[in-house]
């Protein structure tokens, strides 16, 4: 019997899912429905949508991949989040700035104040500042005691040698009983950016577990057993178990399984993909088939982190965007957004019957879009045109923002709410539009790669071989680890980045290692 896969991909205003041939990765059935304020409410109903769709037996669906905002929701809008202890090894150094300096006062509240900076931590050379001593440690985890849902563990210049780490997190399994995120495994140098990611990923544990065992109960329930996985922000996968070991990896992966899925569907390795859906517009690099990782640190919920992310350019532009027209001095004045009616837009856009003006009646009006069973909204041509012409130049904004040359590039267009697009853009060659192109997001998280990445320092080019071997079979077992076959797996790439303001030669080693799905 034939094997597939299902992907889900949940966004702010559609739920999209898809079944795929388990060998030739073509797509079976796809189907978009509006997400739910539960969001595991909109996940069942597009499971049973797409089984409907499909035709293929429940029994027959061999992984479940699930792409989700879950964790994002839940540091934008401060709620679901554990209860997080901080243990920094670092003491005396550092102690002048606290954990969790400069976190929102309701982020704060949310995951608790419980820190507590102890002796250790490393010269950027690997000598220790201090040692550790597992006395004050073991009395500041006995102060946490039934105060915490899980402990992040962060020393300084721990990405060198995670030892002191790795002996603090078992004094505090040993201790609690919690889980604990390291910060070696999570981020890069730069300590309180390194921390502030470890403690949002300690956060997320049990937000990522809450949804793992839903999507799961729901699969069961209907006769599926399948192995899942989650997407991460890098367009690969990772087995449940990983996930929760690091739920931040999920962050900003809606934009990269969009970015996976169009280079999928549309055969393209390299150009730009323009993911417009019912509430934003994002816009992303395609290199070689992956989304381009971002340089820069990343801001999630007010609070500065370092670890990946792709680079991604999101704009307030989608199906459901506003459309608003008023009189000024210089005379009628068309604005598009950024607020958007999102997964309202079937019962107030005005073509639905409601009362605001969407992009969407934009297009519909124009005649360059058509809705089955749906009928223009008279409106003057004037505000159509002008509509038209301010939406076709935010695209074209943001287009040139992402581009790394004045050439013209190719771009594929994805997402429910790219029937807003009638015209061509410029700077771009050409447009591709590609089958089941409003369902690219989840045919992007049910692919099937899974990644493994580590990161090493070396202070002193006689180490630099080895570290750089190190850094390989390292990256080799975190995919592994992830869900990737051991046979299946090869390292794809190994940088080198200079250290600055560091004495000698030092390098951060960066190693990436690739996999296929283990049967």
């Amino acid at each position: 019997m034939s094997k597939y896969r299902l992907g889900i991909d949940v966004g702010g205003t559609n739920t999209d899912a898809v079944v795929l041939d388990n060998e030739t990765l073509e797509v079976v059935a796809a189907v978009k429905t509006p997400t739910t304020l539960d969001p595991s409410e909109g996940v069942i109903a597009s499971i049973d949508a797409v089984l409907s769709a499909s035709g293929v037996e429940p029994s027959s669906i061999a992984f479940a991949m699930l792409g989700t905002t879950h964790a994002t929701n839940a540091i934008v809008e401060r709620r679901g989040l554990g209860r997080v202890g901080v243990l920094r090894i670092a003491a005396p150094a550092t102690t002048a700035v606290p954990p969790l300096e400069g976190w929102p006062d309701a982020l704060r509240r949310a995951v608790g104040n419980h820190a507590h900076i102890v002796s250790g931590g490393l010269e950027i050379d690997g000598r220790p500042i201090a040692d550790l001593d597992t006395g004050e440690i073991r009395t500041a985890c006995r102060a946490m005691r039934g105060e915490v849902d899980a402990v992040a563990v962060v020393g300084v210049f721990s990405p060198i040698d995670a030892f002191q780490e790795e002996a603090v997190a078992s004094i505090v399994v040993e201790e609690l009983g919690v889980p604990v995120s390291q910060s070696a495994q999570l981020g890069s140098l730069g300590l309180l950016e390194r921390e502030n990611a470890t403690v949002l990923n300690a956060a997320l544990i049990e937000t990522l577990r809450s949804m793992a065992e839903g999507l799961n109960a729901a699969l069961r329930q209907r006769g599926i057993d399948a192995r899942m996985y989650f997407g991460q922000n890098d367009g690969t996968l990772m087995a449940v178990d990983y996930a929760l070991q690091f739920p931040v990896l999920t962050i900003g992966g809606g934009p990269t399984n969009s970015i996976r899925g169009a280079a999928h569907l549309s055969g393209l390795t390299d150009g730009l993909v323009v993911d417009i859906g019912g509430t934003t517009t994002d816009v992303g690099m395609l290199v070689q088939g992956f989304p381009r990782q971002s340089a820069d640190a990343v801001t999630l919920g007010d609070v500065r982190t370092n670890f990946r992310m792709p680079d991604i350019l999101s704009i307030g532009l989608g199906g459901g965007t506003i459309v608003r027209s008023h009189d000024s001095d210089t005379g009628n004045v068309v604005t598009v957004g950024p607020d958007s009616v999102g997964y309202r837009l079937t019962t107030e856009a005005r073509s639905f019957g409601g009362s605001t003006l969407t992009a969407t009646d934009i297009a519909i009006a124009s005649g360059s879009a058509s809705i089955e069973g749906i009928r223009p909204v008279p409106l003057r041509s004037e505000l159509v045109a002008a509509a038209r012409a301010e939406i076709l130049e935010m695209l074209e904004d943001a287009v040139d923002r992402m581009k790394t040359s004045a050439a013209p590039v190719p771009v594929v267009l994805v997402g429910g709410g790219s029937i807003i697009v009638d015209a061509p853009l410029a700077g771009v060659s050409n447009i591709v539009r590609p089958p089941h192109h409003g369902a690219a997001n989840a045919v992007g998280v049910a692919l099937g790669d899974i990644a493994g990445e580590a990161e090493k320092l070396v202070a002193t080019g006689d180490a630099r071989k080895r570290m750089r071997e190190a850094a390989a079979d390292e990256a080799i077992d975190r995919a592994v680890r992830a869900g990737a076959d051991p046979a299946s797996v090869e390292t794809t790439s190994i940088d080198e980045l200079p250290v600055s303001y560091s004495a000698g030669e030092s390098v951060r080693i960066r190693a990436r290692a690739v996999g296929r799905l283990r049967a």
